[in-house]
C-alpha cells in the first residue's frame, strides 16, 4: 500500500509512524511545505488526557516528549485586577514546537517514513511530481488552509466561517511561574492575554482582543510593530519590561472549518484541515494526534481496504471528537462576548462562569476537581448550586 500525507506537523508525522510500525512493508511518504528546521511558532500545550493516548499509542516517542515538556499544575486567572488560583487535578505540559516535530520526525523515520521538507503544494495532481500520482490513500493533515480540502470542499462538504475576535502569537524570552489568563479593561477596550511558560526561559503568549476593541484603537491601520507596542502597554505589569518576541507572529481572526464528511474518495482529512478546534481550550494538538491514532488504527485493521478503513475512522472518531469540538465551539462564542462579561460579572463570578463556559465543568466537577477555586467561588457567592467541596 501506498500513502501520500501533505502537511507534516504533529498529526501527520505521528500517523505516518503509527502506520510504519504496525506495516512496515507499506510506503509512507510526508510532504511538508517548511523545511525541516523551520522554527515558526513558540510553545504548544499537551494535557495530561491527551498524553494518556499518546502513551498507549507509542510509548517511546510519548517518553521522549515528556523529556523535552514544562509541567505546571496551576494557573491564575485575573479580572479587574482581582487574581484567582486555579490548581488543576492534573499536571498540564507545555513544549516548544520545533522539539515537537523534531522528535515526531526522528520517531517516523526511525520507522521508516520518507519525510520530504520545503515541498509546497499547489494541487493534490502534484503528487505525481513525487511518485505518489498514484496512492492508495492520500492524507490531508495540512493545517486550516489545506490544499486537500480545499480542492475538493464539494465532496468533503466543507463549511467555513471567521470569528470576531483578533489574535496573535507571540514569545517571551523568559519563563512566568505559572501559566496565567489576564483578562483586562484599558482605555475603553477589552484585552486578553493567554501565556504559560515551555521551557525554563521561554513562554507563550497569546494576544487577543474583542471587534470592537480592535476597531476602537484603529488596529487595522497600525502596523505590527504598533500593534504590538499596544499589548506590551497593556499587560506591562505581567510582561515587567520583558518585550513581545515575534515570529510570524501574524493577527487573525479565527477561522472555523467543519466538514460533513471527513473523507472524499481516497482522500481523507485530520486535524485542523477537518475541522478546527479553537485555542482556548488547549486541545487541538491533541485532538489532530488523537485523529491520527483513529485513522492509523482503521487503516491498519482495514488491511489496506481504504474504503472500509475511512468508513471506519469517521463512524469510530466522530462521536467522541465532536464531544470536544463542542466544547471548543462553546468556549469561543464565550470569549466573543468577552467584553460583555467583563462589563456584567464581578471578579468571582466572571471565573466560575469562565470555568463552566464549555458545558464539560459542572458545579459536581468544579468541587470535586478544583476544590479550593469552588470555595472561593462559592463564599463570594459566584456558584450556582452548594456542592460539598472535597
Amino acid at each position: 500500500m501506498k500513502i501520500a500525507i501533505i502537511g507534516g506537523g504533529p498529526a501527520g508525522l505521528y500517523f505516518a509512524m503509527l502506520v510504519r510500525k504496525r506495516r512496515p512493508d507499506w510506503e509512507v511518504v510526508v510532504l511538508e511545505q517548511n523545511p525541516p528546521d523551520a522554527t515558526f511558532g513558540f510553545g504548544v500545550v499537551m494535557a495530561d488526557s491527551g498524553r494518556n493516548s499518546l502513551r498507549a499509542a507509542d510509548a517511546a516517542s510519548h517518553d521522549a516528549l515528556i523529556q523535552k515538556m514544562t509541567f505546571t499544575d496551576r494557573q491564575v486567572i485575573t479580572v479587574k485586577e482581582t487574581a484567582l488560583l486555579v490548581e488543576r487535578p492534573a499536571k498540564g505540559g507545555a513544549i516548544r514546537r520545533i522539539d515537537l516535530l523534531e522528535v515526531l520526525q526522528a520517531a517516523a523515520r526511525g520507522e521508516g517514513v520518507q519525510i520530504h521538507g520545503g515541498v509546497r503544494l499547489g494541487s493534490v495532481a502534484q503528487l505525481s511530481d513525487f511518485g505518489l500520482g498514484d496512492a492508495d490513500l492520500i492524507v490531508g493533515a495540512d493545517g486550516v488552509n489545506s490544499v486537500v480540502r480545499t480542492e475538493d470542499e464539494h465532496g468533503f462538504g466543507t463549511r467555513r466561517s471567521h470569528l470576531t475576535n483578533h489574535f496573535a502569537w507571540f514569545g517571551v524570552g523568559r519563563a512566568f511561574v505559572s501559566p496565567a489568563l489576564v483578562f483586562r479593561q484599558y482605555d475603553g477596550g477589552s484585552f486578553v492575554a493567554h501565556y504559560y511558560p515551555y521551557t525554563h526561559d521561554r513562554s507563550t503568549f497569546v494576544a487577543e482582543c474583542d471587534d470592537a476593541t480592535w476597531q476602537r484603537f484603529g488596529m487595522e491601520e497600525l502596523d505590527s510593530q504598533a500593534r504590538q507596542a499596544l499589548f506590551e502597554k497593556v499587560f506591562a505589569p505581567e510582561l515587567d519590561g520583558s518585550p513581545l518576541l515575534s515570529n510570524n507572529s501574524a493577527w487573525r481572526q479565527f477561522p472555523v472549518v467543519r466538514n460533513d464528511r471527513w473523507h472524499s474518495g481516497n482522500k481523507v482529512l485530520i486535524g485542523d484541515a477537518q475541522t478546527s478546534a479553537h485555542f482556548s481550550i488547549g486541545s487541538g494538538t491533541r485532538i489532530a494526534m488523537e485523529d491520527a491514532i483513529a485513522l492509523a488504527a482503521a487503516v491498519c485493521d482495514s488491511d489496506g481496504n481504504v474504503d472500509v478503513a475511512l468508513k471506519t475512522f469517521e463512524d469510530k472518531r466522530r462521536p467522541e471528537k465532536e464531544k470536544l469540538i463542542c466544547a471548543s465551539e462553546r468556549s469561543y462564542l464565550w470569549y466573543e462576548k468577552v467584553g460583555d462579561w467583563m462589563d456584567q460579572y464581578t471578579p468571582h463570578a466572571f471565573v466560575y462562569q469562565f470555568m463552566v463556559r464549555t458545558g464539560r465543568v459542572d458545579d459536581q466537577r468544579l468541587a470535586s476537581s478544583y476544590p479550593a477555586l469552588y470555595e472561593a467561588l462559592r463564599n463570594a457567592g459566584a456558584t450556582k448550586s452548594e456542592v460539598s467541596a472535597s
